[in-house]
């Protein structure tokens, strides 16, 4: 029996990899082909990578910043602006901040370096494709700790009142806020994987946002971090 929650059908997740790197590319695409992913276009270039994921339609985009023609982060930004439902999972060599929050700011859901052994990369792209955000050990208390800051910034506009929430989504959105996964929220709650994810969706869609790492910017600018020990 598949463990709960978990991506069953890996082949249902359309993947496209975006590396300048051709064998790098090409061994990243395999692997995921070889765990049951439906890879749908690969790329070596910015403007090639903007191009194939209109046509191709990916769920997860795997991206690398470093790239000719147009740069990983604007790559980004403008697959994310076709389709707010594509998830970006940065895939890059550089551990640098100033890139992580930059990819992050440009749309990205994840940040994964590029020592991340096979499995690791593999369960990251299943589990961005189930909606959480992945970063490499450390990233993202980094993410979290910018989005406070900017949360506090003089001059930052105050978001308009949440819509009515249930008890149980705002008890997930602030754990959300703590930057919790679907499964350490499920453990904490006793609740199952896939209830969380439903009260995630049900509450991305009341908020009219897309995608986890949006939530979690969302929780902390309206203070829900702070109210959980």
């Amino acid at each position: 029996m598949a463990e709960e929650g978990r991506v069953t059908e890996d082949l249902t997740v359309r993947v496209m990899v975006v590396d300048d790197h051709p064998m790098w590319r090409e061994g990243v695409a395999r692997d995921l082909a070889e765990a049951g992913f439906a890879v749908v276009a690969t790329a070596g270039d910015g403007e090639e990578a903007v191009r194939r994921a209109r046509a191709s339609g990916p769920q997860v985009v795997l991206l690398d910043l470093n790239l000719p023609a147009l740069p990983g982060a604007e790559v980004c930004r403008r697959v994310v602006a076709a389709d707010p439902a594509v998830r970006v999972l940065v895939l890059s060599a550089s551990g640098e901040h100033a890139d992580v929050l930059e990819a992050v700011k440009a749309g990205a859901t994840g940040y994964l370096l590029k020592s991340a052994g096979r499995e690791e990369l593999i369960d990251a792209v299943r589990r961005t494709a189930a909606g959480d955000p992945v970063f490499t050990p450390g990233l993202a208390g980094l993410v979290l700790g910018e989005f406070r800051r900017l949360a506090t910034e003089p001059g930052t506009p105050a978001r308009p009142a949440a819509p009515q929430l249930t008890p149980r989504e705002t008890e997930v959105l602030r754990l959300v806020a703590k930057g919790l996964s679907y499964r350490q929220i499920a453990d904490r709650l006793v609740l199952s994987h896939r209830t969380v994810q439903n009260h995630v969706q049900n509450t991305l869609g009341k908020l009219q946002l897309h995608n986890r790492v949006e939530l979690v910017r969302y929780a902390i600018e309206q203070g829900l971090d702070e109210e959980l020990g």
